[in-house]
């Protein structure tokens, strides 16, 4: 769900019956440039599943902003260096230079557009000031259980405007006085007080603080505990089609059905064991983004395999793809150690840990915690006292995990590896449950903003909510795992 489970609570709607409200267009805003009508060329086809050989209609493109650049004849110093301008990088550097700290910020292709859907809940957005980036919003979401079962969640959601997210962050920057630098790290160095980068180009730059946000496969933060992720993988594609059944007013979050399985019985039976879902996004009538996802797994699931589940699903849902204007293969890992803390490098983004273990869920996220971690940096390095070396890296990375919001990653973790014990029936299972606990509860779940105590009455709650063999699936699959974050709460508590 590239940014899955990544909105004001009225009691959700559970219902067997098909959707009865009116289908209505969903909310728009600026629309991207791979949206508009002239980029929608059609690529015929009499096969449902030929969309695997369709070529994307959009190609990525680079944004037409003048970003203030380093200036090699300048003196080579700054407060912080940010590596990357992914959603992260950018709004840590913005926040962190608003408080009056020098930055620059690394990356060998800083206006080239990101190239993942970001879906989130419309509130989350809303509450950071950044109500003005969506696509598109949908005033419900729906879970489709079974065949029989389906909930209608009062909660908006929205597909974020990359281009406009990405606009803002960049002015944010530049007003701030962020300079930019496009080159590629390779090296990362440390001394007492001072670290230092140098780049494919030559360049050598220095800074008190090194902020690492270049993603999931940096080698520049370390761990000292064994890397265990689980893996959310999905195949993605903004398609113009024929048609398609969804209502307009409503987001598919997760479609659990399997009918399109029935004369695929190897398909079928891999997934029971390893489930994967639908969640969609109807635009109108004819274009639509549409992505199967394996929510977690550990080993990671085959991409040839969740394609093949995706051209099953569309074939038997009657959804016949005649362009592809983008597509998107994504992999998230989730869960497992947080990094080495406190390290020379601060981290921020994918591999930083807040990415949320149970839901794959970041951009929110990160957007709402890089204002703290910024508060911390700057009480060091804007301070008359100048704090920096170890003392600096302790309060950056306490900015980003305090105690309490570590021991609620804890639980987040166990919800997990839950999860990861869960066949389809039992999935099914847990989310009918699950959309039936108090809104705020689920909410704050799928937000990452319960307090601890409130996470225990959420298990609490979900047990009490769940059916008989889901009880037995948390009595007989569940001790392991929370034996686990016990331990880990623990360790974190000394």
């Amino acid at each position: 769900m590239a940014s899955l489970f990544k909105l004001t609570p009225s009691p959700l709607l559970s219902t067997s019956n098909p959707c009865s409200f009116p289908a209505k267009t969903p909310t728009w805003h600026p629309v991207p440039h791979s949206l508009r009508t002239k980029d929608r060329k059609i690529a015929q086809s009499s096969k449902f599943d030929s969309f695997l050989d369709l070529e994307p209609k959009s190609k990525p493109e680079s944004l037409n902003f003048d970003i203030p650049l380093f200036n090699q004849a300048d003196r080579a110093q700054f407060d912080v260096i940010v590596i990357g301008a992914g959603p992260a990088g950018l709004r840590l550097a913005e926040q962190v230079a608003r408080r009056g700290i020098k930055v620059c910020c690394l990356d060998p292709s800083p206006l080239s557009m990101w190239p993942n859907n970001y879906g989130v809940w419309v509130d989350e957005f809303d509450s950071l000031g950044l109500e003005d980036c969506f696509d598109a919003k949908w005033p419900m979401t729906c879970v489709h259980i079974d065949h029989r079962k389906t909930k209608y969640l009062d909660r908006a959601y929205g597909r974020v405007n990359r281009i406009d997210l990405k606009l803002r962050l960049l002015s944010d920057c530049a007003t701030n006085g962020v300079r930019f630098h496009k080159a590629k790290v390779w090296k990362v160095n440390h001394e007492e007080f001072e670290s230092s980068v140098s780049c494919d180009d030559g360049t050598d730059l220095r800074a008190s603080l090194i902020v690492d946000a270049s993603g999931f496969g940096s080698t520049f933060t370390e761990y000292d505990k064994p890397r265990n992720p689980g893996f959310q993988i999905a195949h993605g594609i903004l398609a113009e089609v024929d048609e398609h059944p969804f209502d307009l007013d409503k987001m598919v979050l997760m479609d659990w059905r399997d009918s399109h399985l029935g004369n695929e019985p190897h398909l079928r039976a891999s997934n029971s064991r390893f489930p994967t879902f639908l969640y969609a996004m109807p635009f109108d009538s004819n274009l639509v983004f549409l992505e199967e996802t394996s929510l977690v797994s550990r080993p990671v699931l085959s991409y040839a395999e969740v394609k093949r589940r995706m051209v099953a699903r569309l074939r038997q849902l009657g959804i016949r793809v005649r362009a592809v204007i983008e597509d998107e293969k994504c992999l998230i890992p989730m869960g497992g150690p947080l990094p080495q803390m406190p390290q020379s490098v601060m981290a921020i983004g994918g591999n930083s840990g807040v990415v949320h273990p149970a839901t794959g869920y970041t951009v929110a996220q990160t957007m709402a915690l890089a204002p703290l971690v910024a508060r911390a940096i700057a009480e060091c390095l804007g301070s008359t006292r100048m704090i920096r070396g170890t003392a600096l890296y302790q309060r950056a990375w306490d900015g980003l995990w305090p105690l309490e919001r570590r021991c609620q990653r804890e639980f987040y973790n166990f919800g997990m590896e839950t999860l990861l014990k869960l066949d389809l029936n039992g999935t099914r299972s847990f989310f009918d449950a699950f959309f039936e606990l108090d809104p705020h509860l689920w909410h704050g779940f799928l937000s990452s903003r319960l307090s601890l105590g409130e996470l225990v009455e959420l298990g609490l709650s979900l047990f009490t909510h769940a059916s008989t063999p889901t009880k037995l699936d948390m009595v007989t699959k569940c001790p392991l795992p929370m034996a686990k974050m016990v331990r880990n709460l623990a360790l974190d508590a000394i």
